[in-house]
C-alpha cells in the first residue's frame, strides 16, 4: 500500500453523507494531506442490519437501517471512486460490514481489508474475508482477549494480519487508549500492529508509532460541523497534515539510530565550543609546570581541557607567553 514504513490511514467512513461528490472530494482531500490510503465503510442494509435494530445513543436523529440505506453507493459508484483514488495516488480501503460487502469490494478492487470492530466476533465474515487471500486490517475495540484469540484464529496463519488497538470510544480519552494493548498484542499474536486512534488530537498516534505501530487509522472531516456520527470526532485537514508530518519525522528518527561515538558531525562544533589548555601566566623555558599556571578557554583546537592533567608536571620545552593555547611541541 505503501512503501512508508508507517501506513497511513484516513478513515471518512460515512462523512459524504451519502453525497457522490463528496465522496471524491473526501478522496482528494486525503491524498492531499499525505495520507497513504483513504477508507470507507460499504454498509447493504438488508445484509447487515434488522430494521428495528438499536440505534447507538449517539445517532439518534436518523434509523440506522434507512440511513444506511440513504447514504450507500451503487456498485459502479464504489468503482469510480476506487478509479478516483488510483487517480489521486491514493489506495481505496472500505471495510465491509456483511459478505455481501465483501463481494462487491472484491469486484470494485480493494488491495486489503480492514474489519471494524463490530465485527471481530462474525466469524462467517472473517472466513469470508479469510477466503480472498488479502492482507487484513483487525480492529480490536469491543473484544476481549479470547475473542481476538478466536476471530485470529478463523484468520489462520496464511493471512498477513496485522492487529489494530482501538478502544470504541468517540472521543476516545488519553488515559482509555490502551497502548499496553497493542504492545501485548504483539507479543501475543507475533504480527505487526497499529493504532486505530479516535482521540481529537495526534498525540497517541505519535506514541504508538514509537512504541512500533505499523499502521494509523485517523478519522478525517472537511469539518467537524459536518453532519453525522463521525465528523465531530475526526480531524481537520490542517491537523490531519501535521499528524502526517508527526509520523513521518518519527518514522525518520526510529529508522535512523545514533552512534553516540561518532563524533564527525561536530569537528567543527567541537572546535568552537569546547576548550583547550592555555597559558595563565609567563612561564621560563625549562620550568616544570604547575596547575596554578595553566587555564582553560576556546577555541577547542588544542590540547582538551579534559586532559588538563597529563600537562601538569611537565616541562616547558620554551619560553610561553599568556593566553599562548599549548601544543605537544611546548612541551617536554
Amino acid at each position: 500500500m505503501t512503501a512508508h514504513t508507517v501506513r497511513i490511514i484516513a478513515e471518512v467512513g460515512s462523512v459524504h453523507d451519502g453525497s457522490f461528490g463528496n465522496a471524491q472530494k473526501l478522496i482528494e482531500l486525503a491524498a492531499s494531506v499525505g495520507a497513504d490510503a483513504v477508507k470507507f465503510q460499504t454498509h447493504l442494509p438488508e445484509h447487515e442490519t434488522l430494521r428495528d435494530a438499536p440505534s447507538p445513543k449517539y445517532f439518534s436523529t436518523e434509523g440506522r437501517y434507512d440511513y444506511f440505506r440513504r447514504t450507500g453507493f451503487s456498485a459502479d459508484q464504489w468503482s469510480h471512486l476506487r478509479r478516483h483514488a488510483d487517480e489521486a495516488g491514493i489506495a481505496f480501503l472500505s471495510s465491509p460490514f456483511s459478505e455481501a460487502a465483501v463481494d462487491l469490494l472484491e469486484k470494485v478492487g480493494v488491495p486489503l481489508y480492514k474489519v471494524p470492530s463490530g465485527e471481530v466476533t462474525n466469524l462467517p465474515l472473517l472466513e469470508r474475508v479469510a477466503a480472498t487471500g488479502k492482507p487484513v486490517l483487525l480492529s480490536s475495540g469491543m473484544s476481549s482477549w479470547a475473542e481476538l484469540d478466536a476471530a485470529v484464529a478463523v484468520l489462520g496463519d496464511g493471512t498477513d494480519l496485522t492487529l489494530m488497538q482501538c478502544t470504541s470510544a468517540y472521543p476516545c480519552p488519553p488515559e482509555r487508549v490502551g497502548l499496553n494493548v497493542m504492545r501485548a498484542m504483539a507479543e501475543r499474536y507475533g504480527r505487526p500492529v497499529g493504532l486505530s486512534d479516535h482521540t481529537l488530537d495526534a498525540f497517541s498516534s505519535y506514541a504508538a508509532v514509537s512504541l512500533g505501530a505499523g499502521v494509523i487509522e485517523k478519522h478525517l472531516t472537511f469539518s467537524r460541523a459536518m453532519y453525522g456520527s463521525d465528523a465531530k470526532h475526526s480531524l481537520e485537514p490542517p491537523a490531519f497534515a501535521e499528524l502526517v508530518r508527526g509520523v513521518r519525522a518519527i518514522e525518520a528518527m526510529l529508522a535512523h539510530p545514533v552512534d553516540k561515538d561518532d563524533l564527525s558531525p561536530y569537528r567543527e562544533m567541537k572546535a568552537v565550543f569546547e576548550k583547550s589548555v592555555v597559558v595563565k601566566r609567563h612561564i621560563s623555558g625549562g620550568t616544570k609546570i604547575t596547575r596554578d599556571m595553566l587555564d582553560v578557554r576556546k577555541p577547542g583546537t588544542g590540547i582538551p581541557a579534559r586532559e588538563i592533567g597529563r600537562v601538569v608536571g611537565r616541562v616547558a620545552a620554551h619560553s610561553l607567553e599568556p593566553d599562548h593555547l599549548l601544543r605537544e611541541g611546548d612541551l617536554k
